[in-house]
Order: C-alpha cells, then structure tokens, then sequence
C-alpha cells in the first residue's frame, strides 16, 4: 500500500467552518467522510501518543523518542521500495529497533552512545531506501516520499482509519496494563527491582511500544514531525502537575486537543497542512504551560517565605513508595 493522496480541501469550501456560525461549520465539516476518518484515526493515536509520551519524557527518553521517528522513516520506506504494506516496514523496523535499544543500553534503559550510535546508522539506511525506492517505484506515487515525511490524514481511507483505531487501542491497552510498575521503576528503578517489579523486562517492552507508537503516529502527521507529538503535550502536562496520574490523563488530554484543533485549523484554511497545524498547537501548549508553571513557582516561593500553602503547589505528592505494587 503506498500512501494515498488527500483530497483538495479547497475545492470543499473548508473555510465555510469560519465563515459560518460555529455550529453549523461543525457541522459542515463532520459532514465530509475524510474528516470523519481523520477524526477517528486522529483521535486514537493522539490519545495513544499522550499516554506513550508522558512515560518518554517523565523517563528522560526522549532522544530514544526522537530516533524512532527517524526509524519509522527508514523503515516506511524499505517497504515502499519492496513493494510490500509500508505499515509492515514501518511496525517491523520500529519496534525490533526499540527493543534493541532497551536491551543494549543496559538496566532496561537506552544509553544516549546507543541510540546516537543507531540513529546515525538509521539515517543512512533512509537515505539509501529513498534512493531505491526513487529509482524503482515513485513514478507509481510520487507524493509517497513526501507523506511518509509529513503524513497524510486527510487521505486516509474507512478501512486505514479503522485499522489505526485499532491498533492504537491495542496498545492504549498495553500501556495501561504496564502504567503502574512503569511509572514505579521510572520514578525509582532501585526500589521498584527490589519490590519485585522486573525493571529490565519493563524497559525494552515500553521502548518496544515506545516504536510502535511511532509507526502508529507516522500515519497521521508523518516520520518528521511525529516526536513533537509524543513530547510536546507530555512536557506540557508534567509543567502543569507533578501528580502521575493526573499528568497521565492531561498529557493524553492535551495531544488529543490539538489533533482535534490542527484538523478544525485545516480544514478551515486549505492551504495549511494538517500536520503542521498539529504540532503548532502541541507546541502552543507546551509554551502556555512552561509560562503557566515559571508563575506558579513563583508564587509558591512567596508564600513559602510567609510559611503558607498555596493551592496548586507543583511540586511532587507521590513518593516511589506509594507506587510499589500491592501485596
């Protein structure tokens, strides 16, 4: 399967959702089929992203995050070039990489020499697959290239929306299932080994979903700009709350607003790539955030002179013992 082409949103009058009351642009958009399928793949791995990537930044992994994107190009384009699904290339390749990576960095987390090491070597695999893949196989689709980059949502079809769905259900699942130990040997993985968590086993799996979510999101805003995705509204709700859980869900919170807007902004102005629209908004929360929390801190540090509390302290109310499995 090689990416489909999305349709012209000029030539549908996307700017009718602003010129129009809201609800009846809503409502005109929703009406055309590949928002629905947008939506419903959108959705689905932007939850998915902002429940992977509260893990990749609370665990400092985010240069592990930022290779894997750059392997699910790699890897998306072997596949192009072979002429096979490149959802086969673009799973195969990230998550044997991520699982490599958990295991040779030792103590179930990936060493910064590892993961330069690989990315370096990823990079020149991309660069020869492309050269492949333009020379035997782009004349049949000469957009492939450019929607592995930056993805494609708005083509998308029923069945490849429905797919992704799915998929990133399977892996919400798996990430719930694991939350608990992971977030236990994140925040002390000395203490959580001798609890009994199997801290070297939890490590290349979450690297191992880590690059599924990678493929997964690959899909949606594309191989270059898939990392922002995962980073940017996980940093954004562990500026806003030191509380795990609560950061947990505003992370998946947060990715899903701004799938949700980037869409409504792309469709608005037809001329805006979807994906861009995307990751400005992921990136505008995470800025809102990081001045939101710099005024907080401040005004905890006043009241701390004074000796008292201040409603919506940010600093830490979970200890790693609090997160040790139950007997």
């Amino acid at each position: 399967m090689t990416p489909p082409l999305a349709p012209p949103l000029s030539n549908l009058a996307g700017g009718r959702l602003l010129a129009s009351d809201p609800i009846t642009g809503i409502s005109n958009m929703l009406g055309h089929p590949f928002i629905q399928h947008a939506l419903l793949a959108g959705t689905a791995i932007a939850l998915l992203s902002g429940l992977v990537g509260y893990f990749v930044v609370l665990r400092g992994q985010v240069f592990a995050g930022d290779a894997l994107s750059h392997v699910a190009y790699a890897g998306a384009l072997a596949a192009l070039a072979a002429g096979v699904d490149l959802r086969f290339g673009l799973f195969a390749a990230t998550i044997v990489v991520g699982l490599a990576l958990g295991m040779l960095g030792g103590r179930g987390a990936a060493d910064d020499v590892v993961i330069g090491t690989t990315f370096a070597w990823v990079l020149g695999l991309g660069v020869l697959f492309l050269a492949l893949y333009t020379a035997h196989s782009s004349t049949s689709n000469g957009a492939a290239n450019a929607n592995v980059l930056f993805g494609s949502i708005f083509g998308i079809s029923a069945s490849d929306a429905s797919t992704a769905a799915w998929i990133a259900a399977g892996l919400i699942a798996v990430v719930l299932l694991i939350a608990r130990p992971l977030l236990f040997a994140s925040l002390d993985s000395a203490v959580a080994s001798a609890r009994g968590v199997p801290v070297r086993l939890l490590g290349p799996l979450f690297l191992a979903v880590v690059g599924a979510t990678a493929a997964e999101a690959s899909q949606a805003v594309g191989a270059l700009l898939l990392f922002g995705l995962l980073a940017a509204p996980a940093a954004a709700a562990q500026r806003l709350t030191d509380r795990p859980w609560t950061g947990l869900a505003l992370s998946a919170a947060l990715a899903v607003a701004a799938m949700w807007g980037g869409l409504a902004l792309a469709y608005a102005a037809p001329k805006l790539p979807a994906s861009f629209a995307i990751m400005t908004l992921a990136t505008a929360e995470f800025a809102h955030a990081a001045l939101a929390s710099i005024g907080l801190r401040r005004r905890v540090r006043r009241h701390d002179q004074h000796g008292t509390p201040l409603a919506g302290d940010p600093r830490p109310t979970a200890t790693a013992a609090e997160l040790a499995p139950r007997a």
